[in-house]
């Protein structure tokens, strides 16, 4: 529940303050509007006060002589216009803008009781067309104007008109009060009260001529009065009062002071003859005698309206007609006599002779929620303490009991759910009354409300909830006539099933929630919530277990789980095996055949030919389509091409190609099978893949004398190997076939074998004329032979004897240096430096040709040119002697060591290999930009 504590006093709804302000004569009268206050002191003063900046009132007098009081002042809405009526039938008129009052000619002769501002078309500085209600029940339109800048100075009366006359029973009566509104479609209303009587008068004013006034709305009542609405009693002057909401420009209820009490109630622009609506009468209490001290004034605000007496006022809320607020004044200050409310700013103003007070209007709705829940008005209740919990809590218990006691059980539920009350409480007040229907919309309107921490509540719900839902679907189901509330509460329950907010806990207590499905027998229920929690493996063990195995494959298939293809394959296969491999082949990739392989194994034993094909159709698959490598499928698919597909079986070993690192079945046990089911040019097939040639044409020889012979060719780098078993076949064809001319067409077969290899396996009996061509044949080939070892032998001899005169040649060959030659890389004389002559023609210093051939030399080669180059600077060191042993630089080194020579040598080969011009270097080179990329800028920038 909530905790309800204030900590201090509540402030109450209207707060008096007293203005510190001392008139220097008595007060006659006070106006207000827009934050601008007028008031009349005495005979000839009137001081006006901007409520924004109360330190500077501003004092006018009234510059009359005679004897004439103020009656009345009339302040418009904008603050600006305000009107004087004397008690001599005389009116003045003074804009805020000016200093000066001016007096309106054509008023003359007129008391003015009242007046109707237009709040449509006035301005600071014109009122537009206005009406003027008199004591002698005449209404007047009028316009009053002032005009800038003018040099001289116009009457600011426009125009003053008569367009009505107000009469009650015994003849004209003052005009007490005029209100001009405007509705919808250009319509306008005008409201006019006398004593007694309270006259609407409706028209509409075409667009575009509003400024002329509003003569056509009465002239339409000139032969017929308008609707009035009378009383009785009268207390010689009736005041009527408006509520304006913010943001709005029309007001929105009213309340009329009059002879017998208040008649307040809204405006409805909408209705087409009166705006009055939802009318009431609050009598006045007994003590409030109309004789003897009549109410003065009265004010509007949103839920109440306050009545002026001589000595208090009271507050009456219009929601209920109690008065709810009483302040007394006392003695010294004086009779009351008047209340004005600003409309802008909501502040009510009162006034005697001597003092001046003011209301604040604070938090007016505060308790309104109360009254309308006390009124049974449940939705405007909650409106106005939606901020407030605690009241809101109280509203919706209220309104929750209200409904119960109606029998409107459901309404009731929802009321319930939002409250704090006592949740066992409210729960067995529906099970007593046997209203399980609302108990369910009580339980799930609690469950939606309940935060995502209070998870033992949501438990314990949703649980619950389930269970009532199973019982009633129960008593639904055994009553045909009940059909249509049956499924309308089978989709409500399947709703809250799969409510995506019920989710969590429904999975976290699905076992539960598995036990009360399966205690009620609802095995409808249990698959669809097994199929919300995503449980497939029940949903197609229970397909399975009832035969149903199209719907299992169906759900395997639907939702790809690829552990439960591998439970419930076994089964599936024994029963659709097309079906079954077909959903294989469409899970592709995502299913391991091997695991496969144990359900398809124990299929294929105690199946037919033809449903052995549906295992190869999936193997195949594997194998081609997803080229699965795994040893296992290649030897379990052999395994079925050897049981029941010979032809096949041939044809996949030869695809499966001959070299060992590419082939994914098991040679051993792929011989081992073959052999068993007599499936002998496949086992030679596997022979020549293990490269056992002999065992492959010892084999062959059984099947077919040609497949041996291409056995025999196959070792190729092994000539004595293919000599052999060609030597195999050959004896195989003169010992087994006995056929010469088929040995004889061996020896053409084969280049290694010779004649004299065949004789020995041909019997003693065979004449000589079978083999004389061959051992022709065999001599001219010796012959051949002999021959091409000459001439290779004198090719030899002459090749050596032209490369000994080549060296011969180079050991003699040398160049010649002119002293003005230059280095071909920096242009310097050459003698000045050591250098290199290449014979093309080319010649470099030493270093010239190192600082070129450095950076295009291989990482490798590059360390090595500096290793060698530090053991040649290590070596040199400078000699005092002229006569130095020749090899001293030999001598000096320690043990191990290269010489200098030597290590000048490697120098040399290394750098001077080739011409930098001529060689490799500089092919290699043409593509090599002429300005190195990173120099790019630099040199770009040297030209500018």
């Amino acid at each position: 529940g909530y905790v309800n504590a204030r900590l201090e006093k509540e402030t109450p709804i209207f707060n008096k303050q007293r203005i510190d302000f001392a008139p220097p004569e008595k007060i006659n009268s006070l106006v207000v509007s827009s934050n601008q206050l007028c008031m009349s002191l005495g005979k000839d003063t009137l001081l006006r006060i901007d409520l924004g900046k109360p330190d500077e009132p501003n004092q006018v007098e009234l510059g009359r002589k005679d004897e004439a009081k103020v009656y009345k002042m009339f302040l418009d809405h904008t603050g600006s216009h305000l009107l004087i009526a004397l008690n001599t039938s005389e009116c003045l008129y003074l804009n805020r803008s000016v200093q000066k009052v001016r007096a309106l000619s054509r008023w003359k002769g007129h008391l003015i009781e009242s007046v109707g501002w237009n709040k449509f078309l006035g301005s600071e500085t014109n009122t537009g067309p206005i009406l003027v209600g008199t004591s002698q029940g005449q209404i007047y339109e009028a316009e009053i104007s002032v005009s800038e800048g003018s040099l001289f100075s116009t009457n600011p009366d426009q125009y003053f008109r008569q367009v009505y006359t107000l009469e009650e029973e015994s003849g004209p009566a003052p005009v007490c009060c005029l209100e001009i509104e405007r509705g919808i479609e250009g319509k306008f209303f005008i409201i006019a009260t006398t004593r007694k009587r309270l006259f609407q008068f409706v028209g509409k004013v075409p667009e575009g001529t509003e400024q002329q006034g509003f003569s056509s709305i009465f002239a339409v009542h000139a032969d017929h009065l308008p609707s009035f609405r009378e009383f009785p009693a009268n207390l010689g002057f009736s005041e009527i009062a408006f509520y304006t909401p913010k943001l709005r420009s029309s007001p929105r209820s009213f309340a009329w002071m009059m002879g017998n009490g208040v008649l307040y109630g809204t405006l409805d622009y909408n209705r087409p003859d009166s705006i009055l609506s939802d009318e009431r009468v609050w009598v006045y209490p007994p003590d409030i005698d109309i004789t003897v001290n009549k109410p003065i004034s009265i004010v509007l605000t949103q839920f109440h309206f306050l009545l002026l007496l001589p000595d208090r006022v009271k507050a009456v809320c219009t929601l209920n007609g109690q008065v709810v607020f009483q302040d007394l004044f006392l003695e010294k200050f004086g009779s009351l006599t008047r209340m004005i409310k600003d409309p802008t700013v909501q502040q009510i103003w009162i006034h005697t002779e001597k003092v001046v007070f003011r209301y604040h209007v604070q938090r007016e709705s505060r308790d309104v929620w109360k009254m309308y829940m006390n009124m049974n008005k449940f939705d405007l209740a909650k409106e106005y303490c939606k901020d407030r919990p605690e009241c809101l809590d109280i509203v919706l218990a209220k309104e929750a009991e209200h409904c119960f006691q109606n029998k409107r059980y459901l309404d009731s539920a929802k009321c319930y759910a939002l409250t704090q009350n006592y949740f066992e409480e409210i729960a067995l007040k529906f099970i007593e009354a046997k209203q399980e229907e609302a108990l369910m919309e009580f339980l799930i309107k609690k469950l939606s409300n309940l935060k995502p921490s209070e998870k033992t509540q949501t438990t314990l719900l949703t649980t619950w909830l389930t269970e009532l839902y199973l019982n009633w679907l129960g008593v639904l189901q055994g009553d045909p006539s009940q059909r249509n509330l049956y499924l309308d509460t089978r989709e409500k329950f399947r709703t809250f099933l799969s409510s995506p907010k019920n989710k969590d806990c429904l999975f976290n207590n699905r076992a539960s929630i598995y036990e009360l499905l399966a205690s009620h027998g609802d095995t409808e229920h249990m698959v669809y919530f097994a199929v919300i929690m995503q449980d497939y493996e029940r949903v197609v063990a229970h397909h399975c277990q009832h035969d149903e195995y199209d719907e299992a494959l169906n759900v395997l298939s639907r939702h790809r789980d690829e552990k439960l293809f591998y439970k419930f394959s076994p089964v599936l296969i024994q029963h659709i095996p097309k079906k079954v491999v077909d959903a294989w082949i469409s899970m592709g990739s995502r299913l391991d055949a091997r695991n496969l392989i144990p359900a398809l194994v124990n299929y294929s034993q105690s199946a037919s030919t033809q449903q052995i094909n549906e295992a190869i159709r999936y193997m195949e698959f594997c194998v081609y389509q997803l080229e699965e490598t795994q040893q296992a499928i290649h030897n379990y698919l052999l395994s079925l091409y050897a049981l029941c597909r010979p032809d096949s079986l041939l044809s996949y070993l030869e695809q499966a190609g001959t070299s060992p690192n590419r082939i994914h079945y098991d040679l051993k046990y792929a011989l081992r099978l073959c052999a068993e089911h007599g499936h002998h040019r496949a086992c030679v097939h596997i022979y020549k893949v293990m490269e056992l040639y002999e065992e492959a044409v010892d084999l062959a020889l059984q099947v077919d004398v040609d497949l041996a012979k291409s056995c025999a060719d196959l070792p190729e780098d092994d000539e004595e190997l293919r000599k052999k078993l060609w030597l195999k076949i050959a004896r195989h064809v003169v010992q087994e076939e006995k056929d010469v001319k088929k040995a004889m067409a061996c020896l053409s077969s084969c280049a290694l074998l010779k004649i004299e290899d065949v004789l020995p396996f041909f019997p003693d009996f065979v004449t000589i004329d079978h083999f004389k061509e061959a051992i022709c044949n065999s001599l001219e080939d010796y012959n051949k032979h002999i021959e091409e070892l000459k001439r290779e032998m004198e090719e030899a001899t002459q090749s050596a004897k032209r490369i000994r005169e080549d060296i011969q040649e180079m050991r003699n060959k040398y160049g010649s240096v002119e002293p003005q030659e230059k280095c071909a890389a920096c242009d310097f004389p050459l003698l000045n430096r050591p250098f290199y002559l290449f014979l093309c023609g080319h010649m470099f210093h030493y270093d010239c040709l190192l600082q070129a051939v450095f950076p295009n030399l291989p990482a490798y080669k590059q360390a090595k040119l500096e290793d060698l180059q530090k053991k040649l600077a290590a070596t040199s060191q400078p000699s005092k002697s002229h006569h130095r042993p020749k090899d001293a630089d030999t001598i000096s080194l320690g043990k191990g060591q290269q010489s200098r020579e030597q290590i000048k040598a490697d120098i040399d080969d290394i750098v001077a290999a080739e011409c930098v011009y001529c060689g490799e270097l500089m092919i290699r080179s043409i593509d090599k930009p002429f300005i190195d990329p990173q120099k790019y800028e630099e040199e770009m920038q040297s030209w500018l």
